[in-house]
């Protein structure tokens, strides 16, 4: 593994769980996988459909989405909303991760401790 792979494999794991945040405050619009992915890589997050789909399977039996078809258009879509509890998982993480980045900066700025 080169150095280069290592920093890549660092950068990854470090993006892992803000994906889930991402698609909880994302998803408080009703959207489906594919355009999911469209906005995840438009607004930064590096995100491909093997994690992806796994992952809103995940959140929706965790009760964390809802989902329903939309079968009005020639091919059905599985359309994603977050739920009450995910709406309260995506305040927590993002107050979560305020406060990782506050401390953070106290590390990289020496900011006060």
């Amino acid at each position: 593994m080169t150095p280069r792979d290592d920093v890549e494999n660092h950068r990854q794991e470090l993006r892992r769980g803000t994906v889930v945040l991402a698609c909880l405050l994302l998803l408080r619009t009703p959207g489906y996988g594919y355009g999911l992915l469209e906005e995840l890589e438009r607004r930064g997050f590096d995100t491909d459909a093997n994690t992806l789909y796994p992952l809103l399977r995940r959140l929706e039996k965790q009760g964390y989405l809802t989902s329903e078809w939309n079968t009005d258009e020639a091919r059905p879509r599985k359309f994603y909303r977050t739920s009450e509890a995910g709406d309260g998982l995506a305040d927590t993480l993002t107050a979560e991760w305020r406060a990782i980045a506050t401390a953070l900066d106290t590390l990289t700025t020496g900011g006060p401790q």
